[in-house]
């Protein structure tokens, strides 16, 4: 067994020390998403000029999302370990190196192998921003600090689309900078890291890694969310392939929670994760996952294949869905550093994400853009009131030791979640306008095979009869997978309701009673005793449920 590594006794930083930290980790935070939302609005125009294909545009998306969902437990494990500054400047040259290449990519074939590399550090500094944050704040103090957090998803989730729309605008730079453009501001959170980061190093001896779990995680969600993005395309539901991918990733899967339960230093900790707020938190972010990424992911093609817009308006088009992050998210988090209360935030945002892709379901290609507005701003709030507070619900729970675990647990099957989402809304999207384009082409008295070897998604180089026809049949079937979020969002609504009301404890590790009483329920069971830390009127409780 290892030397414990943290005490109850740890101190919050000052609010001008947290400020001064927090400066270097929002930043990264903001490189991260950036990664993803430049290209959002952009990414029509890229796929177009490397003339690939609606599954090829999925994966671009899809191959970030996979590779940070398949990396986050063991980048968050890793943040047990060893120094969370180290491995957060770690994230950073991976995500680098993965934008030059990106930006430099032939084919969209390349371009998604970029994307995977680069997802692989997307996905570390995702989960460790949260990891740092959490061994800063006390999870009571740190709903004020969501506001920042939220902040920043805001920015970058406007300014992305912004920035990727101008990028692809503007004729001497081109789409490349759209992954160039984080470059220098990810060299810029490195220094500004270096300078400003100053968390404690715990050493611990005896550290051993779960190389073997990692990698039967790892390649076990791989060859599930392949097979969710070609089946029903390049294979049948009922095949030998689907039988191969799928009982293959089950077995990987099943080994990888044996392996789990007798590793010494678990990648995901099933003592944790059995915890019913984990249990439910999980489940919850899953659901908004599903719902987030696969259905925000096409609004930039919607607005630009379905309506006709240029990537810039595109991008202007999506604000409402991030003011309503922003003022959510700051709203919320601060009523929830007065009060302590967490659960009636995530209850009302879970609701709310469900009415917003219940609206964005009436779409089609002539739709109000009051309307179209309106259904995403209540979409942001969903989104900012549900995503931060799921994390935190389940950091209130963990000692400090167990927080890296713990909360790329959360971000992982969130991430999951999107990767699940974008492949199957995607593949749905695709087969509906495949099959309404070869209708109306038939009606027109066009032949099926009219655009040639061009992208249906370049649609400048396609004659202006089929234009039109391309653009009504993606706007129309854009609708049909925001439907389908709302109907998966219903299980976020589920989760949070069912999550026990919870106070947030004051200190950032769990009091020495509560944590004593775990480790004595670990030498009996090997599971820990509370599901709950309570805070009330400063005295602390552990709520056994025994």
């Amino acid at each position: 067994m290892s030397a414990p590594t943290t005490t109850a006794g740890v101190e919050p930083m000052t609010h001008r020390r947290t400020l001064e930290a927090l400066s270097g980790l929002l930043l990264v935070l903001f490189v991260a998403l950036l990664s993803s939302t430049v290209v959002s609005t952009a990414l029509p125009k890229i796929i177009g000029a490397l003339n690939g294909s609606q599954t090829q545009y999925t994966w671009v998306v899809t191959a970030t999302l996979l590779t940070a969902t398949a990396t986050t437990p063991i980048w968050g494990k890793l943040a047990d370990l060893f120094s969370k500054k180290l491995l957060i400047q770690l994230a950073i040259v991976v995500f680098l190196l993965g934008s030059i290449v990106a930006g430099f990519s032939q084919s969209a074939g390349q371009l998604i192998a970029a994307r995977a590399f680069q997802g692989i550090g997307v996905g570390g500094l995702q989960a460790l921003v949260q990891v740092a944050i959490a061994a800063m704040i006390p999870p009571r103090e740190r709903g004020r600090y969501n506001g920042y957090l939220g902040g920043v998803m805001a920015l970058a989730t406007v300014g992305g689309p912004l920035l990727g729309g101008l990028i692809v605008d503007t004729s001497w730079l081109g789409w490349r900078w759209c992954f160039f453009v984080g470059v220098p501001v990810a060299i810029i959170a490195l220094v500004l890291l270096q300078a400003t980061l100053k968390l404690p190093v715990v050493r611990r001896e005896n550290v051993k890694i779960d190389y073997l779990g990692s990698a039967l995680i790892a390649a076990g969600v791989s060859v599930l969310l392949i097979w969710i993005s070609f089946v029903d395309n390049s294979f049948d539901w009922v095949s030998w392939q689907t039988a191969a991918m799928v009982g293959g990733s089950v077995i990987l899967l099943a080994l990888a929670m044996v392996v789990e339960k007798r590793a010494a230093e678990p990648v995901v900790p099933l003592a944790i994760i059995r915890e019913r707020t984990t249990a439910l938190a999980i489940l919850g972010s899953l659901a908004v996952g599903m719902a987030m990424f696969g259905g925000s992911v096409f609004l930039g093609q919607y607005f630009q294949i379905g309506r006709g817009y240029t990537p810039t308006e595109a991008g202007l088009l999506t604000i409402p869905m991030m003011g309503g992050v922003l003022i959510s998210s700051i709203v919320a988090g601060r009523l929830i550093t007065k009060s302590g209360r967490i659960k009636p935030y995530i209850v009302f945002g879970s609701i709310v994400l469900v009415v917003g892709f219940a609206l964005l379901g009436m779409i089609d290609h002539e739709t109000s853009l009051f309307l179209i507005g309106g259904a995403m701003f209540l979409v942001g709030v969903g989104v900012g009131m549900t995503m931060q507070n799921l994390v935190l619900a389940v950091q209130n729970t963990v000692s400090l030791k167990d927080i890296g675990a713990a909360s790329s647990s959360v971000a992982f099957f969130r991430s999951l979640g999107g990767t699940i989402g974008v492949s199957v809304l995607g593949a749905v999207l695709a087969r509906r306008v495949a099959d309404q384009m070869t209708h109306d082409l038939a009606a027109a008295g066009v032949p099926t095979s009219g655009a040639g070897e061009t992208s249906n998604l370049n649609l400048a180089a396609l004659p202006d009869a089929i234009q039109n026809i391309v653009r009504a049949a993606y706007g129309d079937a854009t609708g049909h997978i925001f439907l389908i979020s709302a109907i998966i969002a219903v299980v976020g609504v589920i989760a949070a309701v069912a999550l026990k009301p919870v106070t947030l404890r004051t200190s950032i590790d769990l009091p020495d009673s509560v944590r004593s009483a775990a480790v004595a329920a670990d030498a009996v069971d090997g599971a820990p005793p509370f599901d709950e830390v309570n805070v009330d009127d400063g005295r602390e409780r552990a709520a056994t449920g025994r």
